[in-house]
C-alpha cells in the first residue's frame, strides 16, 4: 500500500479509554492512568513509571478499514540483574473478539537497579505496530496497548475513514490494585485478570493496578472520588505487607480513610474491597521483601520478624479488612468484602505455583480473571446486573 492510501487520524483523548489524563508531547500523546494533579503528589518515580504503564488503556473506534497501523514510542522496563523480558503486545479486538496481536521492536529502555530504586533510561527509536487483514465492512475496533510498557502514541493510520466508537451502554468498573492487577506478568493486555473479567461481564474497564504501589495513597483515592463509575472494587494488602510501610494501628484508619473519600464521590455504587490472594512467603510473615536471584531467576522472599504483632501479614491484613467492611456494611449495603484466597488459594498454588513466589503467571491471572467474572458479576455477586 503506498502513502497516499493510508488515512491519517489525530489520537486524542475521544480515541482513548482506560486512561484519567492524555498528555499531549512533541509527537503524539502519552495516556497517564492517574491525573495530572496526582502527579504532583508522588513520592518517587516508581509510581510515576507505573501509572503511565497504560494497563486496561485502549484505542476504541468505528471503521471499514482492512489495515491499520500505530506508530509508537515505548518505553521498556528492565530490572538490573533480572530476565530480559519479552516485547509488550498489543491486542486488536474486532466487535469485541481478539483477531490479532502484535509487538513493537526497540524504543526507549528504563532499567531499574530494585536495591536502591534508582533507573537510567536509555533513548530509542519508535516502531509500528502493524494489522493486516481485517474482516471486511463496518465494525467496532479496539488497540489494547501493553500493559507493562510505557506508550507514546505518535500516529494512527488506517486504510478506510475512522469514526469514534459508539456507546454501547456499558457499565465503567473502576479497579484499583496491585501489580497482579497491573498485571505484569500476563500474557497481553487482556490477558491480565482484570481485562479477562472485563471481556466476560461486558464491562468497560478503567484499571488502577499499579505495580508496587496499592498503598492507600490519598491522591489514589481522591482520583476514583472523582471518576465516573458504576462499580468499583479495590484491591488492598500485598504491598503493605511486601513494603512493611506501616504498622496494623495505622491500617485500619487508613483504609476507613481511603473508603470515605471513595464514598464522597460514589455514596451509593456497589463497593467492593478484596483482600489479598494467597502468597505463602506473606502469609505470616512480614516484609520487607528482597530480590533473590538463587539459579540466576528472580524470585522474592520475605525478610521481616513474624513475632511482632504490630507488623502486616497477609492474614492480619485479611482479619483487618474483614471486620472494617463488615462493621461499615451496616450502613453501607452496597459495600462488599471478597477474601482472595477464593480467587486463587492453597489448591491454585499446588497447581499453578508463583513462579517468583509473589506473582502468578499467564495461566494464574487468566484463572483470577475468571473467578472473579463468576464471583462479582455473576447472578449472586456484587456487581450482578440489575433488571431494568
Amino acid at each position: 500500500m503506498s502513502a497516499a492510501d493510508w488515512i491519517s487520524t489525530p489520537v486524542d483523548a475521544g480515541l482513548l479509554r482506560g486512561a484519567l489524563d492524555v498528555e499531549r508531547t512533541a509527537r503524539g500523546v502519552l495516556p497517564h492512568r492517574l491525573p495530572a494533579w496526582a502527579r504532583k503528589q508522588f513520592p518517587d518515580q516508581y509510581l510515576a513509571m507505573t501509572q503511565a504503564q497504560p494497563s486496561g488503556v485502549r484505542l476504541a473506534f468505528r471503521t471499514r478499514a482492512t489495515a491499520v497501523e500505530l506508530d509508537v514510542l515505548p518505553t521498556k522496563t528492565v530490572y538490573r540483574g533480572g530476565p530480559v523480558r519479552p516485547d509488550g503486545v498489543y491486542d486488536l479486538l474486532v466487535d469485541g473478539r481478539l483477531s490479532d496481536r502484535t509487538s513493537v521492536a526497540g524504543g526507549n529502555l528504563h532499567t531499574v537497579d530494585m536495591a536502591t530504586w534508582s533507573a537510567t533510561t536509555t533513548p530509542g527509536p519508535a516502531g509500528t505496530a502493524r494489522f493486516a487483514e481485517l474482516p471486511a465492512g463496518l465494525k467496532n475496533v479496539e488497540i489494547w496497548l501493553p500493559q507493562n510498557e510505557i506508550t507514546e502514541v505518535i500516529a494512527l493510520r488506517t486504510d478506510a475513514p475512522v469514526e469514534a466508537a459508539p456507546d454501547l451502554g456499558r457499565r465503567v468498573w473502576l479497579h484499583h490494585g496491585s501489580s497482579i492487577s497491573h498485571g505484569s506478568t500476563a500474557e497481553s493486555p487482556t490477558e491480565t485478570w482484570p481485562a479477562v473479567a472485563a471481556v466476560r461481564a461486558g464491562v468497560e474497564l478503567i484499571n488502577l493496578g499499579f505495580g508496587g504501589n496499592a498503598l492507600l495513597d490519598p491522591f489514589v483515592a481522591r482520583a476514583m472520588r472523582d471518576t465516573p463509575a458504576d462499580l468499583i472494587s479495590i484491591k488492598i494488602g500485598i504491598n503493605l505487607a511486601n513494603t512493611d510501610l506501616m504498622r496494623l494501628r495505622a491500617f485500619g484508619p487508613a483504609v476507613h480513610g481511603f473508603l470515605d473519600t471513595i464514598r464522597e464521590g460514589h455514596p451509593t455504587t456497589p463497593l467492593l474491597v478484596l483482600s489479598p490472594v494467597l502468597c505463602p512467603i506473606q502469609e505470616d510473615t512480614p516484609g520487607p521483601i528482597a530480590p533473590d536471584y538463587a539459579d540466576g531467576k528472580l524470585s522474592f522472599r520475605a525478610t521481616g520478624d513474624p513475632s511482632d504483632p504490630g507488623r502486616l501479614t497477609l492474614n492480619v491484613i485479611r482479619d483487618a479488612l474483614a471486620a472494617i467492611t463488615a462493621a461499615r456494611a451496616a450502613d453501607d449495603p452496597n459495600l462488599h468484602y471478597l477474601d482472595g484466597r477464593s480467587l486463587y488459594g492453597e489448591a491454585d498454588f499446588a497447581e499453578l505455583p508463583l513462579p517468583d513466589a509473589l506473582h502468578p503467571d499467564p495461566a494464574g491471572h487468566r484463572r483470577i480473571g475468571e473467578r472473579f467474572a463468576e464471583q462479582a458479576f455473576g447472578a449472586a455477586g456484587p456487581f450482578a446486573a440489575t433488571a431494568g
